[in-house]
């Protein structure tokens, strides 16, 4: 018995329908991604690289999976479009693959759909996942006492709270299926995103633009500068890549460190 290909924007928003099958998702290839795809029970996952970027962060999974046995890869982020495992399928190629993959037959170059139609051959793989250090939410309280600066790991961690403040996340600052999406539910003070190494078409910085319609200031720091996935990096580490209109316009510019950006943001906004 062989597996189907499924596709979905995120790991987070796959669904009973890809258990027991072969998982392409637009989702970063870390590990956080990489947990919430196996807990299904897969044949094969194949995530996007996101430029790779520093400490390896856009692949980190690839290893995660291979020690639970099962096989991964990742699609090169200048191939195809982060956030949409449609258009990975359909025109992406293959950056890296994990052992387990390369016992398939996968390797680095082909297609997408070629390297997913080989792990339907697969087994399904049910493993005990390994917990992971990511995922997580802080208050960076010694930042400002009157603006809230926020450091999530994953921009569908926002909640309701978090209205009117400062936000860094660890997520990359695609659209799912490259189309407007609700991710970005609270109209927060700024928010920061990895540029997931911007990709195919700026897929990667594609929502920075819709957040101007909000006048919320946004903007990315460069994959190669901070991990993707962990937005206390992001805010340590980062410098700025790309910036929307919003946040151009409060003296933000493209070279300055995230930390500086937020603290150039706290003064704007504790007038």
């Amino acid at each position: 018995m062989t597996g189907i290909i499924c596709t979905t924007p995120s790991s987070a928003t796959a669904t009973e329908a890809c258990r027991g099958n072969v998982l392409v998702s637009g989702s970063y290839g870390g590990e956080y991604n990489a947990r919430h795809a196996a807990k299904w029970g897969l044949r094969g996952v194949i995530l996007n690289d996101a430029g790779v970027g520093k400490d390896n962060a856009g692949i980190r999974g690839l290893e995660y999976l291979n020690d639970v046995g099962l096989p991964a890869a990742t699609a090169d982020a200048q191939t195809c479009h982060i956030g949409d495992g449609d258009h990975m399928l359909s025109v992406g190629r293959i950056s890296f693959v994990n052992a387990t993959a390369r016992k398939l037959g996968c390797v680095p170059g082909e297609g997408v759909r070629e390297c997913a139609q080989r792990m339907t051959q697969a087994p399904v793989v049910h493993a005990t996942l390994p917990d992971i250090s990511g995922g997580k939410r802080y208050l960076l309280s010694e930042v400002s006492t009157r603006v809230p600066v926020i450091c999530l790991d994953a921009a569908p961690m926002l909640e309701s709270t978090d209205a009117g403040s400062i936000v860094v996340t660890g997520s990359h600052a695609a659209l799912f299926r490259g189309r407007p999406d609700d991710v970005i539910k609270v109209d927060v003070g700024a928010i920061f995103f990895s540029d997931a190494g911007v990709g195919l078409d700026n897929a990667g910085i594609a929502r920075l633009p819709t957040l101007d319609i909000r006048k919320i200031p946004a903007g990315t720091a460069s994959a190669a500068s901070a991990a993707i996935g962990d937005a206390r990096s992001i805010y340590r580490e980062g410098i700025v890549s790309h910036l929307n209109a919003t946040a151009a316009s409060m003296g933000l510019f493209v070279g300055m460190t995230i930390r500086a950006a937020v603290a150039k943001l706290i003064r704007e906004l504790e007038r």
